[in-house]
């Protein structure tokens, strides 16, 4: 038996305490046993973590049979989609550090936790989870809650939002279409922000194998939560901790996953806050530099609109994505198997090469996302190029400026959008919004113009596609030149040669710059708080203390 971190706690305190576990529940002849925390975000709120509840009793049914005793607890989760498209989506973003705080709390108050199991599926709550582990450094593991099935094909749903914009559809019909394509619990089926993490949480290391876009509460799935209860209690025995895990090798490992099916451009966000608290520096220019070596090979929506994860995982999954990788890949990287990503994916087949492609025939040659520099964005702007038409992927027009969502949603009401034009929505960034909220809802506006560019201090939802320019940095609210745009000037967008340019002269800006009046908003006291900690996007947003 594994001696607990329970024992050697100091006589006096260690009886008092377990006389408060008895007071829980917790059997006093099962207290020299591992104890595993099992972190969960269920509500009944989230369509990805409504069914969390029933995998955590099959992880907590494996962590007993493997010798150890669970003990659970819950934080937050924010939905996206059910956030999208008003003030609530400034919390989104934010909500990740409080998911982060709120189990190093748990961990670190009780101080008896020996391992941990965190069960999360959707946008900021996978990262949130993530960053805790890194943060703790404890045996851990992550449990993901899946994917819904769809019904309908993403361009069918697409095709029902652009007729309800259009008048063409009523609310009730759009939400007929809508729950064929999202009927149950799992996350949306799409390559969002959700399923990005999850699928990037395996290729960490982090998750079982193949276990990334499982159907939501499907046999298989259950299976495996089970297992994962009997596997963290191996990683206690082996004292395997989080960042044995999470190195340097096993991030760009994720950032190769990344590019290469095209995920959202907000994981540029989640995976430079997960390495900081591994105290592990990943900027901005390593995913460019990656982006251009590792070519994109799978293609579902948004990248591609007959096909969604359902279909990756059909294909083979995050094992035979990065089989197909093999070359590119740090294959020595340790997983929570105990074992290397050479051994997990020794097995693995591609099953549909309509899905994933071979490594020398690739969809495209560069990686999915790509970083923008230039004058108006000093720090870098993301792109997710796999999702440009090619005849987008140079773009030069006048700019129409906005200072917020609404803003631009009230000038498309009135008819005040036009093709051609430059689209700036600035004072969405982290400090501006506060919250960074991501403009989703503009971009499927955008959708019906052929010729037009939307550039943002704000985030994009992973579904967002078009010649959509984001997260750039310095935001306005820094006095970031995106602060200094007016009305007809001209911007210039060049994906292939990375830059994203204001041609105005330089004497103007400084002209313009002296007469700057920053906007400032109204924000609760939680979100002023969050303005004043954070960092920039090209800094993953995280907290600066």
């Amino acid at each position: 038996m594994v001696q607990n971190r329970l024992s050697k706690i100091k006589p006096y305190t260690r009886a008092i305490l377990k006389g408060h576990l008895c007071s829980s529940g917790v059997p006093y002849d099962k207290m020299d046993r591992p104890f595993i925390a099992v972190a969960n975000s269920w509500n009944e709120i989230v369509p990805g973590h409504v069914h969390l509840r029933q995998l955590a009793e099959q992880v907590k049914k494996g962590i007993i049979e493997a010798g150890g005793y669970p003990l659970e607890f819950n934080t937050i989760a924010v939905c996206d989609g059910i956030a999208q498209g008003h003030d609530g989506m400034k919390y989104s973003l934010p909500s990740r550090d409080i998911i982060a705080d709120s189990v190093e709390t748990m961990i670190r108050a009780h101080e008896i936790f020996d391992g941990m199991v965190m069960l999360s599926s959707c946008d900021k709550i996978v990262p949130g989870m993530l960053m805790a582990c890194a943060r703790v450094n404890l045996p851990s593991l992550v449990v993901l809650g899946g994917v819904m099935p769809n019904y309908i094909k993403p361009k069918e749903s697409k095709k029902a939002r652009q007729q309800f914009l259009s008048g063409a559809l009523d609310e009730k019909g759009l939400v007929s279409v809508t729950r064929k394509y999202y009927p149950c619990a799992g996350a949306c089926p799409f390559l969002g922000t959700a399923n990005t993490m999850q699928g990037l949480s395996e290729a960490l290391g982090m998750a079982l194998p193949n276990t990334s876009w499982m159907g939501a509460l499907s046999d298989e799935q259950l299976d495996a939560a089970k297992e994962a209860g009997r596997q963290i209690v191996q990683l206690v025995k082996k004292n395997i901790r989080a960042r044995d895990i999470m190195t340097k090798k096993a991030f760009e490992n994720a950032i190769s996953v990344l590019l290469a099916m095209g995920g959202s451009l907000n994981a540029c966000l989640h995976l430079p806050a997960i390495a900081r608290e591994a105290g592990i520096d990943l900027s901005l220019d390593t995913f460019d530099k990656i982006s251009r070596k590792v070519p994109f090979i799978a293609a579902v929506t948004p990248n591609n609109n007959n096909f969604t994860t359902n279909d990756l995982q059909r294909a083979g999954g995050i094992p035979a994505l990065m089989k197909e990788l093999a070359p590119l890949l740090h294959l020595d990287a340790l997983t929570v198997t105990s074992r290397s990503v050479d051994e997990n994916i020794a097995d693995a087949k591609v099953l549909d090469r309509e899905i994933i492609h071979p490594l020398d025939q690739p969809l495209e040659p560069e990686g999915g996302i790509a970083v923008l520099k230039g004058n108006l964005a000093n720090q870098g702007a993301l792109i997710k190029q796999s999702a440009v038409p090619d005849e987008l992927m140079t773009f030069s027009g006048p700019a129409l400026v906005f200072n917020s969502e609404e803003q631009f949603q009230e000038a498309y009401t009135a008819g005040k959008i036009s093709e051609n034009h430059a689209i700036v929505i600035r004072y969405e960034g982290p400090k501006g919004g506060p919250g960074m909220r991501e403009l989703h809802r503009c971009t499927e506006i955008l959708a019906r113009y052929r010729n037009i560019a939307l550039i943002t201090d704000g985030r994009f939802s992973g579904a967002s596609a078009g010649l959509s320019v984001g997260y750039l940095s310095p935001e306005a609210a820094e006095g970031g030149t995106l602060a200094l745009v007016q009305d007809g000037d001209q911007i210039d967008i060049d994906v292939a040669r990375r830059s994203i340019s204001l041609k105005v002269d330089p004497v103007e800006l400084s002209r313009r710059e002296e007469k700057l009046t920053q906007l400032k908003r109204e924000a609760s006291q939680f979100l002023k708080l969050y303005a004043t900690s954070t960092s920039s996007a090209a800094h993953g947003a995280v907290r600066m203390v």
